[in-house]
């Protein structure tokens, strides 16, 4: 994919969520399965750093459940981070994934951490340079022996989320110019708006750890009627 389509892909979903950030907001208040099933191996001594942190859910959890260790959610979405600011004991800022790049280092957020997640946001992050731009950094920031767990929507496993699926001449871009497994869906809560997203196959995460230099411990499936509109893996240092 060039930069030039990448851009525009990130510009239709950063006016997505800057502009339906609030009804967004109020679809997530509860935690997936695999969410939960994730916070259950999370120790409360483990300092955890939320990748696209939405409204702050998951690490509102954590402190509800006692948590001991520092927590970081961050976002480039303002409508989202108002929300998750109400949050106590947690620090939220504003970072935009996309511009993330090992040379440049990690914006705002130090080394060190025993956990990263990634809960539904690299299917937003479109090309495999952008993509590994973000999972070299994620690496850099965790301790050695550390996790990144993330999860990716599989919305294809649905027939409504398929019924969703718009044209790429909505949005003046050609098809030909997207990667296979690129897509641009409807939005019908508060308004009509489109977003970009990417169905990720396990093969095709697989081989993304394999490139940032992680390794697949674990992958499994959760979330929505069927069980099966999250795809979740843990990933640790390929040492």
């Amino acid at each position: 994919m060039n930069l030039t389509t990448a851009e525009r892909l990130l510009a239709i979903n950063r006016e997505f969520y800057n502009r339906f950030g609030d009804s967004f907001s109020a679809t997530r208040q509860r935690l997936q399965p695999g969410v939960k099933k994730i916070l259950d191996s999370i120790q409360a001594d483990d300092s955890v750093l939320d990748l696209g942190c939405g409204n702050g859910i998951f690490l509102r959890e954590l402190v509800r459940r006692g948590h001991k260790a520092a927590l970081l959610g961050v976002d480039f979405s303002l409508p989202l981070l108002r929300d998750a600011e109400s949050a106590q004991g947690i620090i939220f800022c504003e970072v935009d994934l996309s511009q993330w790049t090992v040379d440049s280092g990690p914006l705002k957020v130090k080394a060190g951490w025993n956990v990263i997640t990634m809960f539904a946001t690299l299917h937003h992050i479109p090309s495999n340079e952008i993509r590994l731009n973000i999972l070299r950094t994620v690496k850099t920031l965790l301790k050695p022996g550390g996790r990144f767990i993330l999860s990716n929507w599989q919305f294809l496993n649905s027939a409504k989320l398929r019924s969703r699926i718009q044209a790429w001449d909505r949005v003046n871009i050609n098809e030909n110019d997207v990667d296979e497994g690129d897509y641009l869906l409807d939005w019908r809560s508060g308004g009509e708006g489109l977003r970009y997203a990417h169905q990720f196959s396990a093969e095709e995460l697989l081989r993304l750890a394999e490139q940032a230099e992680m390794r697949v411990t674990d992958s499994f499936l959760s979330d929505g009627d069927g069980g099966n509109l999250g795809l979740y893996q843990i990933w640790v240092h390929n040492t």
